[in-house]
């Protein structure tokens, strides 16, 4: 009887070590914006859209501040925001860094 006892707090022991967690990796990147200032981009989440390929609703983050999902147009090189309201990319901002990601990735 006291080895099975011993079989089970063995078990007990190893059994939270197998469970595997998700891993929650972004890609991040650093740029020297227009502005003289080193800023820190990174991709918190990104799904491409089913209809129009070059469009990808992303959420980053810029020097750790999450900023809303928006979609960026990578034909058009705009993004629209969640109100609706459409802006061309920033000079070495998440939309550049997006769109030249996922170009070189489909080589």
């Amino acid at each position: 009887m006291s080895r099975i006892k011993y079989i089970i707090f063995v078990l007990l022991l190893i059994l939270p070590f197998c469970v595997v967690h998700p891993a929650f990796a972004s890609v991040c990147r650093n740029y020297d914006v227009y502005d003289g200032l080193r800023h820190q981009i990174c991709i918190l989440s990104i799904s491409r859209s089913a209809k129009n390929y070059w469009e990808y609703r992303v959420t980053v983050s810029v020097d750790g501040i999450k900023r809303p999902t928006e979609v960026y147009n990578c034909r058009e090189r705009v993004k629209v925001q969640q109100a609706g309201t459409v802006s061309p990319f920033e000079q070495k901002g998440p939309g550049e860094m997006i769109c030249s990601f996922f170009n070189s990735s489909r080589r």
